[in-house]
Order: structure tokens, then sequence, then C-alpha cells
């Protein structure tokens, strides 16, 4: 693996991908997809670990290779997932609470549903900045 890895993921409620971004620039077509396979294998243990916890912020939630997925849910159960290389704890918590401000503002948009892909350029260059800002 990279030196740095951190690939963001935000699953809707039918499990499928609304927005995806690894934050540490392009790489390979075969190791994105590996990311986009951890991340999508790990949808079980937060499935579990959701009804366990009362919080929405879940940690880790699975590992894979040195990589860790760590998870936030949704009142909506929309799951938000991060594949990073061991980053903060704090610093992903807030990385998720300005992230799901950032995604209540686009569902207040009417023209959006909660299970269409998130395709706003805005959105995508917040989300980056904040992660340059948080997880940097």
């Amino acid at each position: 693996m990279s030196a740095s890895t951190l690939t963001f993921v935000i699953v809707g409620q039918e499990d499928h991908p609304i927005y995806e971004v690894d934050l540490t620039g392009p790489k390979e077509q075969q190791t994105q997809y590996l990311h986009q396979f951890v991340l999508h294998s790990s949808l079980d243990a937060v499935d579990e670990q959701m009804w366990m916890i009362k919080e929405p912020h879940l940690k880790v939630v699975d590992r894979f290779n040195g990589l860790n997925v760590t998870a936030f849910v949704t009142a909506g159960n929309t799951r938000f997932l991060l594949l990073h290389d061991g980053r903060s704890d704090d610093s992903i918590r807030s990385f998720f609470t300005e992230v799901y401000e950032l995604y209540l503002r686009v569902l207040l948009n009417p023209f959006h549903t909660p299970t269409s892909r998130i395709t706003s350029r805005e959105f995508d260059r917040k989300v980056k900045l904040l992660a340059k800002r948080l997880l940097g």
C-alpha cells in the first residue's frame, strides 16, 4: 500500500455509494478498486455496530492490511466510511461532523433525494478542504 491512504465514501440507505472521493490524489485503478471493495465489505460490520453503540461516530469498525475503516451513521441510516492508515480519532470525528453538516445542506435541496448521487462540485471541493484541514 502507499504511504498515505485516505478514501471517503457516503453510502446511502440501499447500500449504494452516493459520493466517493480519494483524498490523497489519483491512484492506480487496481488500488481504487481494492479500496472500494474494503469499504463496501465493511458495511456488515457497520450494520452490526450501529445497533450496539448509541452515538453516530462508530470509530474503527473494520481493518484490512494495516488499513482502518472508521464509520459514522446518520439518523437516516446513511453511512459515512473513511478508509485510512491510522489517523487521530478526534480529527476523524471532527471531519465526519463537518461533512454531515454539508450533507444536510445537500438534503435540503428539494431536487435531491437521499438515494441520488451527490455530484455537486461545491460539495466535493468543501469535503476536500475539510480533509486537508482536519486529516492532513
